[in-house]
């Protein structure tokens, strides 16, 4: 199982809307919940934040792979935590 490294900001609808797909994702399929998500908040930690190459939040990546970014739907998160299992 890998890691799921997610970009965010506390003031992006976007990522509030990510949060609620995560929780849903996790509910219809249990097993998701023992992947491991790493949130960092890149004004806080702009120091990780800029060791990836991205534009947008919120933003998955497993390892140095961008698995999504920008305005999320329910299939992409589903697809980033299908990766992380695999």
């Amino acid at each position: 199982m890998k890691e799921i490294t997610y970009f965010y900001l506390k003031t992006c609808p976007y990522c509030r809307q990510a949060d609620r797909l995560i929780q849903e994702l996790i509910e219809k399929e249990p097993q998701f919940a023992a992947v491991p998500v790493r949130k960092i908040e890149e004004r806080e930690h702009a120091e990780i934040a800029d060791q990836y190459n991205y534009y947008f939040v919120p933003c998955f990546y497993i390892g140095k792979e961008k698995m999504m970014e920008g305005v999320p739907s329910l299939e992409q998160v589903q697809k980033t935590f299908q990766a992380a299992l695999e």
